[in-house]
C-alpha cells in the first residue's frame, strides 16, 4: 500500500453513461502506480465485464453485494437491506484494513435512494474513512449531504443516448 498524507472523497453522479466507468479508470491508473483498491459493487447484478477483466489483477479487488438480479425500487424487501447493509460493513473491513489506498463504493447513491442504506449509515461510513483513503462514491441520485462533502463531484449528463431509441444494455459496453 503507497499511503498518501492526504486523500479526498470523489462523488460521480448524474443521469449520463460513464459514472462506474469513470471509478474502474480510476482503480486501473492506480494499479500501473501499484496502488491497491477495493471496490465494492451495490445493485450491479450478476454478470459484468468488469468482474473478469479484474479478476486477475494483483491490485484491485471487486466484490458484489445484493441480489443476483437488478431489483426496482418497489420490490425492495429487508433481506435487500440486510445485503446492502453487509456489503457496506465489508467495505468498512477493507477501508480500514490498511490493504488498500483506494474505496470504491459503486452504485451507493442509488442505494441510498432506493432505500438500501440510509444517509445516516453511508455519512457513518464517511466519518470513518482514514486520512489516506481516497473514496470514490458513484451512481445516479446523489443526495446533497454527500455531495456537500465530497472534495470532487462530477455530475454525468445526458445529452443523447441510444437507449432512447430502444438499443438494450450491450456486454462489454454497458454491462
Amino acid at each position: 500500500m503507497k499511503q498518501r498524507s492526504k486523500a479526498f472523497v470523489h462523488v460521480y453522479t448524474g443521469e449520463g453513461k460513464g459514472k462506474t466507468s469513470a471509478a474502474l479508470g480510476l482503480a486501473l491508473r492506480a494499479s500501473g502506480h501499484k496502488m491497491h483498491t477495493y471496490i465494492g459493487q451495490f445493485m450491479k447484478g450478476t454478470h459484468y465485464g468488469e468482474l473478469e477483466a479484474l479478476r486477475d489483477n494483483p491490485f484491485i479487488t471487486i466484490e458484489q453485494y445484493g441480489d443476483v438480479r437488478c431489483i426496482r425500487r418497489e420490490e425492495v424487501a429487508e433481506e435487500h437491506k440486510a445485503q446492502a447493509r453487509e456489503g457496506l460493513l465489508k467495505a468498512k473491513e477493507a477501508m480500514l484494513s490498511s490493504q488498500y489506498d483506494i474505496v470504491v463504493l459503486d452504485e451507493i447513491n442509488i442505494a441510498i435512494w432506493f432505500g438500501l442504506l440510509t444517509l445516516d449509515e453511508v455519512n457513518a461510513f464517511l466519518d470513518a474513512r482514514p486520512a489516506y483513503i481516497e473514496l470514490i462514491l458513484t451512481g445516479r441520485r446523489a443526495p446533497q449531504e454527500i455531495i456537500d462533502r465530497a472534495d470532487l463531484v462530477t455530475d454525468m449528463r445526458e445529452v443523447k443516448h441510444y437507449f432512447q431509441d430502444g438499443v438494450k444494455a450491450r456486454d462489454g459496453i454497458e454491462r
